[in-house]
């Protein structure tokens, strides 16, 4: 009796746990059914989707005129799904040939068992479409976008490039890369448990979202001008390097940003074949590529020499230690403390006054006028006109100003940073400062970027820059707008002088480091019309042969530049004026 008691409770405590479990299995799976349908639904989807992506369109980038100086070309990116492939030798030989590739790397890959491999991306277009018409099984070809640059050269160093996922790597490329990119989109395909594709369910597309264009300030044919100019004066003078900044003055619109030699935008992993790279390493190789894309108008700092006269005798203006009357006297050098200061003309200039000093571009007179200015008026300026901060361009690696601290600044140091040695800026700090001090002392930023616009030329966003007024007074920037006229009317910038058209300027020779290297850089700043600045241009040979001069050989090229640049930007030749109205 006590067995069968037993056995009939066992039984009735397994079909009740086997109704509790039958309950639970049946909530549970409801709430599956209902509750997380969705999420099961997605990862049964997953499971049996293939997924390619379709590269989106990266934007355009376009100049101050219209003119498109990067887009794109259509190529194709070859993959393989190795479940669908039925022919593997076929394939391998087939992709092979077409690709250019070896066997052996294509045969890694088409035998990797994976999803979907990529065998090249790319391609060029009509390869595509020869591998697409031969219908391999388990062969795809997709097309997608290759960044590409119509003028090839024009400008490699300001427009930068792409990676092969196209990505800005340098450049404007890089720095407005989150409106050119746009967004991918991606091909989906079903297939089966055994990952071939079901015909029946065809593909689906989610299409890509194109890059929106950039509009820049940069003007396509004074750039080419400006490259032109530079490349004869680097072969002619078998310089180093030739930088050449076209700049507005009024507002810091970049218009050329020249850096001779450039480098093949569509080629930009190649090295000049000038260039032997028997026995490099790779990081040698990466090293020589970096300093082929280096922009030496914002990356490089050198010792401005005479060009930084203009702000020493700003400074010395504004702050009426020297009035333009004023007389001195050069004896062909000047001491201070226990060292003799050479002029550049060692015999000296004799009886002059200021107005004349500049002409002559006189070191003892700006030696003088740095010493009365005394450190700490002379830093307040170089904080004033922004010489120790970077300029904010929109450019990557822009390099900051190596100058002494003013606690350093002894009588030496004042004596030589008062012409322009013992420090070192960059072509566009000195350009910018240099700018202010003749544009009525408004302190601009430099700038590329103009706006950004969809591809029907709706304006995106507009592009606004930070500017600090009066840097030095008006009356100071008139008077230096007039001082730096007659250099080049009567001074030593002569030789960039044209017939009906006011100029003012700068010449500059600064000799490298260390001293009696016996290498020299030649410079001229100019800008036009001198009355009212609406373009401003500094010119830069790096290590000239021969003579070295910048009067001679860097004010003579922007003379050539502006005989045509003026006329082009709608400057016109005024009637014979004397320099002294």
């Amino acid at each position: 009796m006590h067995n069968k008691t037993f056995h009939r409770k066992k039984i009735v405590m397994i079909c009740l746990c086997s109704i509790l479990a039958l309950i639970g299995l049946t909530g549970r799976l409801s709430y599956l059914m209902i509750n997380r349908s969705e999420y099961y639904s997605k990862a049964a989807r997953d499971l049996h989707e293939r997924e390619r992506k379709i590269k989106a369109a990266r934007g355009e980038i376009i100049d101050r005129t219209g003119n498109v100086l990067a887009t794109n070309r259509t190529v194709c990116t070859v993959s393989v799904i190795h479940s669908q492939i039925e022919d593997k030798d076929t394939v391998i030989r087939e992709l092979a040939q077409a690709l250019e590739l070896s066997e052996e790397t294509v045969r890694k890959k088409v035998e990797k068992v994976s999803s979907i491999e990529r065998i090249k991306s790319n391609v060029d277009k009509t390869v595509g479409d020869e591998i697409r018409n031969k219908n391999l099984p388990g062969v795809k070809v997709d097309e997608d976008y290759k960044r590409y640059y119509p003028y090839d050269t024009l400008a490699s160093k300001v427009l930068g490039f792409t990676g092969s996922d196209n990505q800005g790597i340098i450049g404007l490329e890089v720095i407005y890369e989150e409106y050119l990119k746009g967004i991918n989109g991606t091909i989906l395909t079903m297939t089966d448990a055994r990952g071939i594709e079901l015909a029946e369910e065809g593909e689906r597309q989610l299409e890509p979202v194109n890059g929106n264009n950039l509009v820049i300030s940069l003007d396509s044919n004074i750039q080419e001008y400006a490259e032109q100019i530079a490349r004869n004066t680097m072969e002619a003078k078998q310089a180093e390097a030739v930088e050449v900044l076209v700049m507005n003055p009024q507002n810091g619109e970049i218009l050329a940003m020249v850096n001779v030699p450039e480098f093949d935008l569509n080629h930009p992993f190649e090295l000049p074949e000038t260039i032997d790279t028997t026995g490099l390493t790779e990081n040698e190789k990466q090293d020589l590529l970096n300093n082929m894309w280096r922009n030496g108008c914002i990356n490089d700092t050198y010792e401005p020499g005479s060009t930084f006269k203009i702000i020493t005798a700003a400074a010395g203006l504004e702050e009426q230690v020297v009035e333009t009357g004023e007389d001195f006297y050069c004896p062909g050098y000047k001491i201070v403390e226990d060292r003799k200061i050479r002029c550049h003309k060692t015999r000296g200039h004799g009886a002059e006054n200021f107005v004349q000093a500049v002409m002559n571009s006189c070191n003892p007179v700006f030696v003088e006028t740095g010493l009365r200015l005394g450190a700490d008026r002379f830093y307040g300026y170089f904080q004033k006109l922004g010489l120790l901060e970077r300029t904010g361009i929109d450019l990557p690696g822009e390099a900051g100003t190596i100058m002494h601290k003013k606690d350093n600044i002894g009588m030496v140091e004042l004596a030589t940073v008062s012409f322009g040695q013992s420090f070192q800026v960059t072509p566009v700090r000195l350009l910018t400062t240099a700018s202010a001090i003749i544009n009525g002392g408004t302190l601009v930023t430099p700038h590329l970027a103009v706006r950004v616009e969809d591809a029907d030329g709706n304006t995106v966003k507009t592009f606004s820059y930070k500017t600090k007024e009066n840097a030095i007074s008006k009356d100071t920037s008139d008077m230096m707008k007039f001082i730096l006229e007659q250099v080049v009317a009567e001074g030593t910038g002569k030789n960039a002088y044209i017939e009906g058209f006011r100029i003012g300027g700068k010449t500059a020779t600064s000799q490298t480091l260390p001293r009696g290297s016996g290498k020299y850089i030649a410079s001229f700043i100019g800008f036009a019309p001198a009355e009212n600045p609406q373009v401003i241009a500094l010119l830069i040979i790096h290590n000239p042969q021969g003579i070295y001069y910048g009067g001679t050989i860097a004010a003579p090229r922007v003379k050539e530049l502006y005989e045509n640049v003026l006329p082009y930007l709608g400057i016109e030749k005024e009637n014979e004026k004397s320099y002294t109205d």
